[in-house]
């Protein structure tokens, strides 16, 4: 699965938390690699690998250049995520064109192949179950169409033979040393999280299993200007997630169920005052609206092309995840 020795792998955004994973896992398979990253000073883990550091932002072309010099294959995993404050403008200048500027410096540096992460994101609230690779755009916010736009660009200089390369769109990410989903794990254990609205269903995939992923999408130079959707062992409903953590965890599950609708009201109000004030706002309509979209995928074709099938059950990816938040005292 990794890469010839002699070649040299770029990661993009290898200072975040799937990056970072990704490069962990090539660095011990002996594939040479680079990491970039937007700050030094937030490298400290890729430091203790020894891999080489670069640092570089998607929006200054001359960096990205200096980035990918000498690389023959790019993981293209930096973007901006949600963050308040930040206009939409911002989001298309990251995400969308920093993708074309990224892929533009790597055709100058002779790079062979290109795997970029999307998201499925792009399909937003799937309204006919299970999304797939087909299914109809749907993006719900500025981060999700700005990924959007740049999955279309990645696509376009794929089709038109610029580069090679495929798209992958992960499900909903988690794993040991996550800290996106760690709010929920901890509001179980305290026996403070409460349901929104009906329970849709969610659809995570492991960050080891988006890992493998990658590599394979990366080993097969044959597939060019596809999609894959990469997603664990199944979608679930969100009452069955928050009973298996709860179990896990061995606490009562949570009962408390409030309504939709008040509750988006309430989010977007906050985040109208808030956010020109520069004021984290005290509840998120897109976090309310986790509880509203229904994400449920079909890995199917992944596993057709790439042989990517998840390496554990739901419950023990659960499992993991846990004991690594205990281990670390983050429970």
């Amino acid at each position: 699965m990794a890469e010839s020795s002699g070649e040299l792998t770029l990661v993009t955004g290898a200072g975040g938390y799937v990056g970072g994973v990704l490069t962990a896992d090539l660095v011990a398979q002996g594939v040479p690699v680079r990491a970039m990253v937007r700050d030094r000073r937030r490298a400290g883990d890729l430091e203790r690998l020894g891999v080489p550091i670069v640092e570089a932002d998607l929006r200054d072309f001359d960096s990205l250049r200096r980035a990918v010099d000498g690389c023959t294959r790019v993981y293209h995993i930096a973007a901006l995520y949600r963050q308040a404050g930040f206009p939409e403008r911002v989001y298309h200048e990251i995400n969308a064109e920093g993708t074309r500027r990224m892929l533009d410096a790597s055709i100058e540096a002779g790079v062979r192949r290109f795997i970029h992460c999307s998201t499925v994101g792009v399909l937003g609230d799937v309204r006919h179950p299970p999304g797939t690779e087909e299914s109809p755009f749907n993006p719900g916010d500025a981060y999700q169409r700005s990924k959007l736009q740049g999955e279309l660009i990645a696509l376009e200089y794929f089709r038109s033979g610029r580069m090679r390369g495929v798209v992958i769109r992960p499900a909903m990410i988690y794993g040991p040393g996550d800290t996106r989903n760690l709010k929920m794990f901890r509001m179980i254990a305290r026996r403070r999280f409460f349901y929104v609205g009906p329970c849709q269903h969610v659809h995570f995939v492991d960050v080891r299993d988006l890992s493998r992923a990658f590599q394979l999408a990366m080993a097969r130079d044959d597939l060019n200007g596809e999609v894959y959707i990469i997603a664990g062992e199944r979608a679930v409903p969100l009452d069955e997630m928050a009973r298996t953590i709860a179990e896990v965890l061995g606490v009562p599950p949570p009962h408390l169920r409030l309504p939709l609708k008040p509750l988006q009201w309430l989010g977007s109000l906050c985040e109208a005052i808030c956010t020109p004030l520069r004021i984290p706002p005290p509840i998120f309509r897109r976090r309310v609206d986790f509880f509203a979209k229904n994400r449920h995928f079909d890995a199917s074709k992944a596993a057709r092309d790439l042989g990517f099938r998840p390496a554990r059950s739901f419950r023990e990816e659960v499992e993991d995840i846990t004991k690594w938040y205990r281990d670390h005292g983050w429970l």
